[in-house]
């Protein structure tokens, strides 16, 4: 009798420690974007948004008595890499949250994948309309390219004032066609008229034949929907043309105060987020982040960060780690984030206001942006 119930007490404490350890283990988040490659700024800035969250949360107790563990993947900004690293995260590291990936090629190659095995995928900054049709397991922190363009349109005809405006975009990429298309409606349903649209293709160097016709056609403002990378090129061209109109873009110009000149002065852009708000939330998240980082965090880093909280107040509400629970309380989000009061619309778009910076030279001589305006939906 006294091994019978040494046993059975073995068992009872073996199936508490199971028990114990099931509630305890880590709830474990992939993130993938674009550690290296041409778009390596904008995935090492939000990655580090979204480690940041982490280590604050895990700091604080982590959710339900859970810590998050992180696994990020590097996508180099390539489709195919992004499929191949979505499918180790789900497969080999049973990972059923993501972050990812960062450009809207890539996170729309992945969200078929993940709407068909219920994993949430949470876009922290891909803006192509396209990508939260894939069905109610996508979701993204960002506003959509449809919005983005129609606050740019809007502002340069009614901010800026411009009867006049010129274009020149990507036609190979589907950011810079998708923005082209919205601030071209935007701004002619504000009284605007487009007097130049010229394109040229992912790789090129020499925009000066298309900036020789937008010279030609005198427009009050220039609208440059693209990364900030070409952008710093066409800038340069634009400017030793003798163009010194405003300049407007959108958030792909995030990095442009690293990597560009006073040629991209008299420069605007909508972005998620102002560094120079003082709201208590972005305050104390750029607070934290400089002390992390020694960086002013980028738009990316803030939409990385905001994208693990919604997700942490989701799994709060849900309180458990279940997908369709989690998705459920997703859709019902209602807050306050970095980068504004969030909620989403119907096919999980959020909606928001979109904050529009100026490009200035700051105190100590280096190029920074200071806060302009906010566009409502």
């Amino acid at each position: 009798m006294k091994m019978v119930k040494s046993i059975a007490e073995l068992s009872v404490v073996a199936l508490s420690l199971i028990s114990c350890g099931s509630k305890s283990a880590a709830i474990k988040l992939g993130s993938i974007g674009p550690l290296s490659g041409p778009y390596a700024v904008y995935g090492g800035d939000c990655k580090n948004g979204i480690e940041l969250a982490v280590n604050e949360i895990n700091a604080a107790g982590g959710v339900n008595g859970q810590k998050l563990e992180l696994i990020a993947e590097d996508d180099e900004g390539a489709a195919e890499k992004s499929v191949s690293a979505y499918k180790k995260l789900v497969t080999k590291d049973g990972v059923k949250f993501i972050f990812g990936s960062l450009t809207s090629g890539c996170a729309i190659a992945i969200s078929p994948l993940a709407q068909a095995q219920k994993v949430i995928q949470i876009a922290p900054a891909a803006t192509a309309p396209k990508l939260t049709e894939a069905g109610n397991f996508v979701f993204r922190t960002c506003y959509d390219d449809p919005f983005q363009g129609v606050v740019g349109g809007k502002f340069a005809a009614t901010n800026l004032g411009a009867k006049t405006a010129a274009i020149l975009y990507d036609i190979s990429n589907d950011y810079s066609v998708g923005l082209t298309e919205n601030f071209k409606a935007a701004f002619e349903s504000n009284g605007g008229s487009l007097v130049s649209i010229e394109t040229y293709s992912t790789g090129d160097k020499d925009f000066n034949a298309q900036l020789t016709k937008i010279k030609n056609a005198n427009p009050d403002v220039v609208y440059l929907p693209d990364y900030y990378s070409t952008v710093a090129l066409i800038v340069k061209q634009l400017r030793a043309q003798g163009i010194n109109t405003p300049i407007v873009g959108a958030d792909g110009w995030d990095g442009l105060t690293e990597n560009a000149g006073d040629e991209v002065l008299n420069g605007f852009y909508s972005n998620h987020y102002a560094a120079d708000s003082t709201e208590p939330k972005v305050q104390n998240f750029v607070t934290n982040y400089k002390a992390k980082y020694s960086l002013t965090p980028t738009a990316f880093a803030a939409l990385g960060y905001d994208s693990v909280y919604m997700l942490k107040d989701a799994i709060l509400k849900a309180g458990k780690t279940d997908s369709e629970a989690v998705r459920a309380a997703l859709e019902a989000t209602d807050g306050d984030y970095v980068t504004g009061h969030l909620t989403f619309n119907e096919k999980h778009n959020p909606v928001k206001g979109a904050v529009i910076v100026e490009l200035v030279k700051g105190a100590d001589g280096k190029l920074t942006t200071v806060y302009k305006t906010t566009v409502n939906p």
